[in-house]
C-alpha cells in the first residue's frame, strides 16, 4: 500500500503549495476527537482509545528538543492567527511521529473484550521488532526534513520526508513487519492508511459556513514560508515505541513494552 520513495516524496512535496492547502480547505471537517463544553466555551479531548507505534513523545525526549521548541513555535503563530474555535492545539509534550497506527476506537474496545488481548500484542509487537531487527542487526537513526505546513481532513500537522532513500526503506520495512505479522493481523490490527510522516499540531474545531477558505490558503501559506525559510527544520527518529492512548491528547506506555532502536 505504502508509495515508493520517489512517489512519496513528489507527494508530500505538493502539501504545503498553495493551490494544496486551497483543495485540503474545501474538505476539512470538525474533528470528533474534541467536543465543546457547555460550562467554559472550551473543547476538551474525548475518549479515543487505542494503541500505536510511535516515536517517544516531546515530553518525553531529547533528541528533537530544538525541532520541537521550532513546532511549538508555529503553532503559537497559529493560535494567534485562525480563530480559536478553528483550532485545537495539542500539549506540546504529546508531539510525534506515529510509525505505524495500530487500533483505536470500536475496534479496540471490541479486542479489549479480551482479558489477554494487551499482552499478547506486546508478545506479537515485540515479534515484529525482532524481524526488523534481524534485517537490520544495527540501528540506524532516521533523518526527516520538514516540508512545511500540511491541511489534513480534521487536523493541521507539519510534513516530514526522510532525507535518503535508505532510511524510507527502513520505515516501510518496519511497518510491513507490523502489519504483515499474522498474529498482529490476528488481534485485528491491519493497516489503513498510506503512510504519511508528519506531526500533528492541531485539530479542527468549529467549520463557520462562512470561512473565507481563501485568505486561509494566504495565511497558510504565509506561516509556512516564514518558518520553512533559513535554517532547515529536521527530526531525527532514533526510536519507535509501542504506546496507548485514552484520547489525542497523551501517549503512555509501561517500562516493559516493546520498544526498537530504530
Amino acid at each position: 500500500m505504502d508509495d515508493n520513495y520517489q512517489t512519496y516524496v513528489n507527494r508530500v512535496l505538493r502539501l504545503p503549495l498553495p493551490e494544496t492547502y486551497k483543495s485540503q480547505l474545501q474538505n476539512i471537517q470538525e474533528s470528533p476527537k474534541f467536543q465543546l463544553q457547555e460550562v467554559g466555551g472550551e473543547r476538551q479531548a474525548v475518549a479515543f482509545p487505542g494503541y500505536t507505534i510511535v516515536t517517544p513523545p516531546g515530553g518525553e525526549e531529547t533528541e528533537n528538543q530544538a525541532f520541537y521548541a521550532n513546532l511549538q513555535a508555529l503553532q503559537a503563530q497559529l493560535q494567534q492567527q485562525l480563530d480559536p474555535n478553528l483550532f485545537v492545539p495539542l500539549p506540546p509534550d504529546s508531539f510525534h511521529l506515529t510509525v505505524a497506527d495500530l487500533i483505536w476506537d470500536h475496534a479496540y474496545r471490541d479486542a479489549a473484550k479480551n482479558p489477554e488481548f494487551e499482552q499478547q500484542l506486546c508478545d506479537r509487537m515485540a515479534q515484529s521488532f525482532q524481524q526488523y531487527q534481524r534485517m537490520h542487526p544495527q540501528s540506524h537513526p532516521v533523518r526527516l526534513q520538514a516540508v512545511g505546513l500540511i491541511v489534513m481532513p480534521r487536523a493541521i500537522g507539519v510534513g516530514l520526508v526522510p532525507k535518503e532513500e535508505v532510511a524510507y526503506e527502513q520505515l516501510l520495512q518496519l511497518r510491513r513487519a507490523i502489519y504483515q505479522n499474522p498474529g498482529l493481523m490476528a488481534l485485528g490490527i491491519e493497516q489503513q492508511y498510506h503512510f504519511t510522516a508528519h506531526v500533528t499540531l492541531g485539530y479542527f474545531g468549529s467549520i463557520p459556513p462562512e470561512l473565507d477558505r481563501d485568505r486561509l490558503s494566504e495565511q497558510f501559506t504565509q506561516l509556512n514560508q516564514q518558518w520553512i525559510t533559513g535554517v532547515p527544520q529536521e527530526m531525527w527518529a532514533y526510536r519507535a515505541e509501542l504506546r496507548k492512548f485514552d484520547n489525542m491528547t497523551r501517549y503512555y506506555r509501561e517500562p516493559d513494552w516493546p520498544s526498537l532502536e530504530i
